[in-house]
């Protein structure tokens, strides 16, 4: 049985790895999003406290 059918088992597999993995990425990208805007908000106000120091 599996025999007949292992090419959409295959296919299966392979369409659960694939949502799988963009899921992931675009979890990982939203956080990413989030540490790049927190780093700006840093590198902003390091620059103002220098200008302030001059």
């Amino acid at each position: 049985m599996i025999a007949k059918y292992w090419k959409k088992i295959g296919l299966v597999i392979l369409l659960i790895a694939c949502i799988f993995n963009i899921m992931s990425k675009l979890v990982h990208k939203l956080s990413l999003n989030k540490e790049m805007v927190s780093s700006a908000i840093y590198m902003l106000q390091n620059q103002e406290e220098t200008n302030k120091e001059k």
